[in-house]
């Protein structure tokens, strides 16, 4: 199973960057959801898809302002209104399952990450 994940980058604050991660070797239904990470912190949950593309969910603090889609086996992550603090790197996960979920725990998988930075 391969994520290779993409499309981070700089970005001034108010502006907008789409992710996109492919999945590759798996054969079953899966979820799959972005994470993000920054130095000394958690990792922590930003958006999940179930396998049809029907249910999403978000963390409290991009909600409204990202939109996670996908199209069969990639998956996108629309991210506008960027703030400094959505400066992290961005992993990709996909999980064994058709629906989606919110915690790392729960996701088989993971991408490589690509970094996202949100100057001020």
């Amino acid at each position: 199973v391969q994520l290779q994940a993409s499309g981070g980058g700089l970005v001034q604050a108010g502006g907008s960057l789409r992710l996109s991660c492919a999945a590759s070797g798996i054969f079953s239904e899966f979820a799959m959801g972005w994470f993000r990470q920054t130095p000394g912190k958690a990792r922590e949950f930003a958006a999940s898809v179930s396998w049809s593309g029907g249910s999403t969910n978000y963390a409290d603090s991009v909600k409204g302002r990202f939109t996670i889609s996908r199209d069969k086996n990639t998956v996108y992550l629309q991210m506008r209104s960027l703030k400094p603090e959505d400066t992290a790197v961005y992993y990709c996960a996909a999980r064994d399952f058709g629906f989606p979920a919110t915690r790392d725990y729960e996701y088989n998988y993971w991408g490589q990450g690509t970094l996202v930075t949100v100057s001020s």
